[in-house]
This record gives structure tokens, C-alpha cells and sequence, in this order.
């Protein structure tokens, strides 16, 4: 009896080892596949019709930092980024190459009616790799860039010389440069030490950092800001980190790319000391075919200049509208917003900005140095109320929530979050909106490798004497962080939650305040110099009836999920999770 429960036993274990291998297998065949596929070259990008360009209106150029699976603070999610070149695919874009760009401007050929220059910036690994597959999927050309002195060192967060080589075989990609290295000068911390020259590598706390210049953007300088350097030695310097740029292409990929998106931009032939500036020139123009030396606005005219080019670099937490928006600004052509969920859109009137409903969320991007607004219809009927949601968007920017919002007379009562300050407000008709309560929640916790340096300037000493805001006494604008709030009104009593904070319970509001809608809002913050469109986020929207005469408690609006939705996003958002732990840490 005991053989026979012996035997059973080995016969099992090696049935779950089998189990087991064949199930091992099966997986490393899919990675493997999924690798082939998405690493080895296997379509090739199709050239458009160019007897067909008829526009002489020039091009938009749009340059991604980089993508990862689910994205970060700093990197665009995969799934955001396909949302966005499939929006402008939908709305008629065709991408451009650099030759296509040389023309224009050297021989006034045409361009398509609506042109797209598209780049990604930073030579990382996982942007070729998420962005690949969507280059293929809507027969989009890139230009990829990298840093010089990358390029053979081993990293494997960066696209390696014979990668790129693979990857311009496709015709999906260009080459192009964003310098030799990335690397700092004229340092300064938050206790006004002076740091001197540092390279990326070498700045462990970012936030600690009060001033600072690139390292081809100024003189060296001392403690005292006066220069170490004359004009000859800056422009050796200068000239040497050019050369060994150049020594770096011809020696690893045979050639030096055509495009350069200098670090930082927007300060040579503005902010920069001019000497410094004619000295990046001299060198740019002698190694490279184009220079993007603008960020911030997308638009290449007729009358632009191969060496003054401009992108915009969209950021990882803009929601598809928000690039959409900032498009139409500075193009002055009128795009076609995506709603998503149709039917839940139908739900409301989008009074400014635009909407998009994913999900239990929705997000709402306001209009350029303007507000965004959206209204529940058929809600003004619902005097007492309870409104809900949780706020999802940016730590910097106005996210609010509105209760008796009477557009005619333009009265209401409106909670709003901005930069973790909550403020909460009543205006009556014909007036100006008077605070109730102001008041600063506990502090957002972020990592420090979110931060991104993006300050860079020429500054006098005097400058760091005056101790201004620095990246760390503020709430770096590419945060997010939740809140949950909660506002009741029911006669003139209003009470105001935060997560578990009562911040006013049973206040009294003015009686001018009559019936009104429910409103959701959102504008940008000041602090954003570079961004005047802001995306606030809405999740779990949920209006409840407070009327003792209807039907108490009734859930009048709901935008979340229940039951089995709520599981499965769950389990989702774990699946998700543990993926992205494993990308991030293997």
C-alpha cells in the first residue's frame, strides 16, 4: 500500500512539473514572439505620394521625451501615446522627413496639407521599443535622438549605435542629435553653495538645485558669478564638446545626424549671452542640416528658418484634448476634440474647453489662458444635493466642483482645488465671488526622480542671494496626486469634506444663491509659465439628492464603476502594477 501511495505521489509531482514546463514554455514562446515582433524589423515604412503635396502652410513638429508601458510623471504611457498619433492620423496629418524639411525651405516644395515632423528625444530604449509598433500601425516616419556620449557606454536604458542602425533600416526612423552630453554649469544649491559643474549623473537630490545653466549655455563662472573663462576659452570649450560629438556619430554610426534639438531651448539668440550663442551657432550650423532651437509652440511657417525651428513637446500628462488644444492655438486651424464614452458625454454641455469621458473618469482641458466648463444637464431641478468625486489631475492647476451654478446670473457655490490649496467660495448674482475658506491640505509626497530640471537660465549673483521659489518649495507641475471631495448643500447649510477632513460643516451661504446645475471646471495655474492649458481630472462623479421632499439618498449621477466593473478594474490596476515593478526593477 505504501509503493502504491509512493508511486501515485511521483506520478503527480511529475505531472505539475510537466504542467509546469509546458506552461513555462508557452510563456517564453509568447515573450519571445512578442520580442520578434516588436524588435526585429519585419514592415517597412510605405513613402506618401509626394505629387500630391499642394500646401505651402508649413508643418507642425512635435517631440516626445520618451514612452514607457504605463507611463511616468516624465515618460508618456504607450496607450497615450497611440490615442494621440491615432487622433492626428484620423484628423489628416502625414509626417514629414528631414529631406522633406530641407526642401521646403531650400527649394519651396510643397508640403502635405497638414504636416507632422515628429521626434523622440533622449535616445531611450523604451521609446523605440513602445513606439515602434504605433509608427507601423499608421505608416508614421520619426526622428530619433540621442545624446553622443551614450552611445557605447553600456547603459541599457539607451538605444545602442548597431540598435539605430536596425531601426533606420525600417524607413520608420531618422537619426538626429541632441548633443553630446547632458551636463550642467554654474550650480547653485537651496542653501546657496556653490556646486559648480555637474553632470546629470551626479545631481542626487534635483530638488536642492536653486540655479543653473546647461553646460553650452554660459560662461564657466565662480561662486560670485564672474566668468573663469575669456571669449577665446569659451569657445574652445565649446568648440570641443561639438567635435567630440561629431567624433562620436562618424565613429559609431559612419555619419552625423541631420537634426539638432539643442539642451536647452528657447535661449540662444534670447537670454544668452550673445558670444555664447554665436559660438553654439558657428558649430551647429557647420555639422548639422537643421536646428530646432525653439520649444513651446508647434508651428514651422513659409517664413521660419532651418536653424531657428520650433516643437512642442508634449508632456507625459496631457490628455489627447490638451495636444489637440495647444495645436489649434498655435496653428489657428479648428481640431476635432475626442469625447470618448458617447453616451456618457451625452450627459452634459460643454460650456467651455472639451471633455473626454474614459471610464469612471472624466477629463476636462481648459481653453488656452482660459477656463474649461462643463454642466450636468437637467440638473439645475436638483436644489439639495451631495457631489462628489475624486480629483486626479496635476498637484498644479485649478480642479473645481460647482453646486448651484446659474450661468444666467453667474452665481454659485464652487470648491476648488489648486497647488493642494482648497478653496471654497460663494458668489451671488451680479457680484464678486467671496471666500468662506482657504486652507492648504497635508503634503503631496512625490519622488524626487520625477523632477525634472527645466529652469536653466543665466542669472547674476545677486540673484541667488534673493533665495526665490525653487523646484523644491513648490509642487513640481508634472505631480498628480488624489483627492476626494465631498460638498453637501441643502437649504443654506453647505458642508465641505477633504479625504476625511470636515472643512466646513453646515456654513451659512447667502439666500441670493437660488437653484442651480452642477458644474465641473478647470484653468491653469500661473506657476506653469510654460503651459497655459491645464487637464483637470474627475473620477467617480456621484451626485446624490439631499431634498427632503424627493427621495433622500437617491443617486442622481454616477460616472463609477460597481459590482464586477469595480473587480475587474481592480484586478487590472494590479496586473498593472506588478508588470511595471517588474519592468522597472529586472
Amino acid at each position: 500500500m505504501g509503493k502504491r501511495s509512493a508511486a501515485l505521489d511521483y506520478r503527480k509531482k511529475n505531472r505539475r512539473k510537466l504542467v509546469k514546463t509546458v506552461l513555462q514554455l508557452a510563456f517564453l514562446f509568447a515573450v519571445g514572439y512578442l520580442l520578434f515582433h516588436t524588435l526585429v524589423d519585419v514592415k517597412q515604412y510605405a513613402e506618401p505620394d509626394r505629387s500630391q503635396w499642394k500646401s505651402d502652410n508649413g508643418f507642425i513638429a512635435l517631440s516626445y521625451f520618451g514612452v514607457s508601458r504605463s507611463g511616468t510623471p516624465k515618460l508618456m504611457s504607450k496607450r497615450q501615446l497611440d490615442e494621440q498619433l491615432r487622433t492626428l492620423k484620423d484628423q489628416g496629418y502625414v509626417t514629414i522627413s528631414q529631406q522633406d524639411v530641407l526642401d521646403y525651405y531650400r527649394d519651396g516644395k510643397k508640403l502635405p496639407d497638414k504636416a507632422l515632423f515628429l521626434a523622440f528625444e533622449d535616445g531611450r530604449n523604451d521609446s523605440s521599443l513602445f513606439a515602434q509598433p504605433l509608427l507601423e500601425k499608421y505608416n508614421f516616419k520619426a526622428t530619433f535622438l540621442s545624446y553622443a556620449d551614450k552611445m557605447g557606454d553600456g547603459q541599457r536604458k539607451f538605444v545602442q549605435p548597431g540598435g539605430m542602425k536596425k531601426m533606420k533600416k525600417t524607413g520608420y526612423w531618422e537619426l538626429g542629435s541632441n548633443g553630446y552630453r547632458l551636463s550642467y554649469i554654474n550650480v547653485f544649491d537651496s542653501e546657496g553653495n556653490f556646486l559648480g559643474a555637474k553632470d546629470e549623473k551626479d545631481l542626487r537630490n534635483k530638488m536642492n538645485i536653486d540655479y543653473y545653466n546647461h553646460y553650452l549655455m554660459d560662461f564657466i563662472r565662480d561662486g560670485d558669478m564672474i566668468p573663469v573663462e575669456d571669449r577665446q576659452q569659451m569657445e574652445a570649450r565649446i568648440g570641443a564638446d561639438y567635435a567630440k560629438m561629431k567624433m562620436i556619430y562618424t565613429d559609431k554610426l559612419g555619419y552625423v545626424p541631420g537634426v539638432y534639438m539643442i539642451m536647452h531651448a528657447n535661449a540662444m539668440g534670447q537670454g544668452m549671452n550673445r558670444l555664447v550663442s554665436n559660438a553654439n551657432d558657428a558649430n551647429i550650423r557647420q555639422i548639422f542640416q537643421m536646428h530646432f532651437n525653439r520649444e513651446g509652440n508647434a508651428l514651422n511657417a513659409r517664413s521660419g528658418e532651418l536653424f531657428d525651428l520650433t516643437r512642442v513637446q508634449p508632456q507625459a500628462y496631457w490628455y489627447t484634448n490638451h495636444l489637440l488644444m495647444k495645436i489649434q492655438k498655435d496653428t489657428g486651424r479648428e481640431m476635432k476634440f475626442v469625447v470618448g464614452d458617447a453616451g456618457r458625454a451625452e450627459d452634459w454641455t460643454v460650456v467651455r474647453g472639451a471633455a473626454q469621458f474614459i471610464g469612471n473618469r472624466i477629463a476636462l482641458t481648459s481653453e488656452p489662458s482660459d477656463a474649461g466648463l462643463m454642466v450636468l444637464k437637467d440638473s439645475a431641478q436638483d436644489r439639495d444635493v451631495e457631489l462628489s468625486a475624486t480629483l486626479a489631475g496635476n498637484v498644479v492647476g485649478k480642479q473645481s466642483l460647482y453646486v448651484r451654478y446659474d450661468r444666467r446670473q453667474d452665481s454659485y457655490v464652487r470648491v476648488t482645488m489648486d497647488n493642494n490649496i482648497v478653496t471654497i467660495e460663494q458668489k451671488k448674482p451680479g457680484q464678486a465671488a467671496e471666500t468662506l475658506l482657504s486652507r492648504e491640505l497635508d503634503p503631496v509626497h512625490w519622488k524626487e526622480t520625477d523632477l525634472a530640471l527645466n529652469k536653466a537660465t543665466v542669472y547674476a549673483r545677486d540673484q541667488t542671494l534673493t533665495r526665490d521659489l525653487t523646484e523644491e518649495r513648490q509642487y513640481p507641475i508634472n505631480i498628480k496626486d488624489t483627492r476626494k471631495l465631498r460638498i453637501s448643500i441643502q437649504g443654506d447649510r453647505l458642508s465641505v469634506k477633504a479625504d476625511k477632513t470636515l472643512l466646513l460643516d453646515g456654513q451659512a451661504i447667502d439666500g441670493a444663491i437660488g437653484a442651480g446645475e452642477v458644474a465641473l471646471g478647470s484653468a491653469h495655474d500661473a506657476q506653469n509659465k510654460q503651459d497655459d492649458i491645464y487637464d483637470a481630472v474627475f473620477d467617480d462623479v456621484k451626485v446624490t439628492a439631499l431634498d427632503p421632499d424627493a427621495e433622500a439618498g437617491q443617486v442622481l449621477y454616477y460616472t463609477g464603476y460597481a459590482g464586477v466593473q469595480k473587480v475587474i478594474g481592480g484586478a487590472k490596476r494590479t496586473f498593472n502594477d506588478v508588470v511595471d515593478w517588474m519592468i522597472e526593477t529586472f
